[in-house]
């Protein structure tokens, strides 16, 4: 298996649950999923912080947010729980949770962001978007700046 799987995600709940499968009244099925991350020592779960039309820039390295999407994807409960963080924490799995706007890690006590990107006001554009309280290490880090090609 996969030392370090990167892969997809959709729904987030308060404990790190994930769902891949079934959202917004849409199925996807969690294809090889499971079997992915089962056995993987760490996992970064990647995906964009809002879906549903979200428009956004990045300008000198900072982010803007010129539309945001229609659904969070940090919510109370995920519609199916495909992966467990209870099984993760049980099991010494490392989880990473990277978005365009903000990195969290999975923690005893569930999302602990360690990460922001430039750009982004904590209230307005993370914490107006998650319906329940996280943990902001107090060392809060700068995410890593992007570079294009033209």
């Amino acid at each position: 298996m996969l030392d370090i799987p990167f892969l997809g995600r959709a729904q987030i709940n308060r404990n790190g649950n994930v769902n891949v499968s079934k959202f917004n009244d849409v199925v996807s099925g969690c294809g090889g999923f499971i079997d992915i991350t089962y056995r993987a020592k760490k996992l970064v779960l990647c995906g964009t912080f809002m879906a549903g039309g979200l428009d956004i820039d990045v300008i000198d390295s900072r982010l803007r947010i010129n539309r945001d999407g229609k659904f969070s994807n940090f919510v109370t409960d995920v519609e199916q729980i495909i992966l467990s963080a209870k099984n993760s924490l049980a099991s010494g799995q490392q989880v990473l949770y990277v978005t365009e706007r903000a990195v969290f890690k999975l923690e005893d006590n569930g999302l602990y962001q360690i990460e922001i990107a430039e750009g982004i006001d904590m209230e307005k554009d993370i914490k107006a978007h998650i319906p329940f309280d996280i943990v902001v290490d107090p060392t809060l880090k700068l995410m890593g700046k992007a570079y294009f090609l033209p």
